[in-house]
């Protein structure tokens, strides 16, 4: 059945864009990369070597995607111990950190728990600000530690949480651009001060990748957008990554890479696979009202706009006799 056919390739695509997700986790979640998002973005790594940060401040393997943001959403002590067992549905609906790990600070060497969220999203603005759900993850993280890393009134043993969100496609306004937000003191009447450490305890910040040919995009700008990339091949992301940011290509991050590019082609060729069916759909259900020739016409318009393609690329893929093709072009400029 046609419908039993859609729901398959529905099936196939989220699986696609599953597996996509999940492999763009385990690339960031990689120590070296994560050192290099630590030096560009946190000022207690600013002036760390990359190999430092990731011999002597990244604690232990970072969980991916494995820990609940709302606690009270986790599973039972017993499933979430043997969780890599575990089938994936007992995680139906719960929301997890994408990446989450500890480090260690370079100068005090206490712990500073961090979280990094990847988020792929194509709207910037998906019914609320991404920047308010950062700061609901670092508020969910602070109040996560009580009766892990304090309890009682024992507040000055609360750990600083960063949560850093990663955006791939930003609006042009922001692209190539990093920000911070944080907790600052201001001085409303008097001139006392509140040592910092008690009250800067959470920040977030945004990445905005765009175009790493911009004046803009160095440094870990290029280097995510290099990594993330769907329009780059492999070897020419091996060769920028040795090249230009010294990263040694381990197995491990070789394969990472590889799996990456060949997942974002497959999510990439749904995509326009997607959207010339919805360009036909839409123009066989209107010409079912005004007329198989006007739904011709209609198929041949919508996806001109939806594909962004050609009149005659558009009339190619609805394969339309060669000697038709001039009467629909003429009907087209009359539309």
């Amino acid at each position: 059945m046609k419908v039993e056919n859609i729901l398959t390739k529905n099936i196939s695509s989220a699986g696609e864009k599953a597996s996509y997700d999940a492999a763009c986790k385990r690339l960031l979640a990689n120590k070296v990369i994560l050192a290099w998002i630590m030096k560009s973005c946190i000022e207690e790594y600013r002036d760390c070597e990359i190999q430092e940060i990731v011999e002597n401040y990244i604690e232990g393997e970072a969980d991916v995607a494995d820990v609940p943001v709302n606690i009270d959403e986790q599973v039972s002590e017993e499933q979430i111990q043997n969780g890599a067992t575990e089938d994936a549905s007992i995680y139906e609906g719960v929301v997890t950190y994408d990446i989450r790990f500890c480090a260690k600070a370079p100068v005090s060497k206490e712990k500073i728990r961090l979280i990094i969220n990847i988020e792929a999203q194509n709207d910037f603005y998906p019914g609320y600000p991404i920047i308010s759900r950062g700061i609901y993850y670092c508020s969910r993280l602070i109040s996560s530690q009580y009766g892990v890393e304090f309890s009682d009134a024992h507040y000055e043993k609360i750990k600083k949480v960063y949560s850093i969100w990663i955006c791939m496609n930003p609006p042009k306004y922001r692209e190539n651009s990093i920000n911070r937000y944080s907790v600052t003191e201001e001085q409303l009447i008097g001139s006392c001060s509140e040592r910092k450490e008690n009250y800067d305890l959470l920040t977030a910040i945004m990445i905005c990748l765009g175009d790493s040919d911009d004046e803009n995009a160095s440094g870990i700008l290029k280097l995510l957008e290099v990594l993330l990339s769907s329009d780059r091949e492999v070897k020419e992301k091996k060769e920028i990554l040795q090249n230009d940011f010294s990263i040694e290509m381990t197995k491990t991050l070789e394969r990472e890479v590889s799996t990456m590019c060949n997942l974002s082609k497959g999510v990439e060729e749904q995509g326009i696979q997607k959207g010339i069916e919805q360009g036909i759909q839409k123009g066989i259900e209107q010409g079912i009202e005004q007329g198989i020739e006007k739904g011709i016409l209609l198929s041949i318009r919508n996806l001109m706009e939806t594909m962004g393609w050609s009149v005659e690329q558009a009339m190619e893929v609805l394969k339309i006799p060669e000697e038709e093709k001039s009467k629909y072009l003429d009907e087209l400029k009359k539309m």
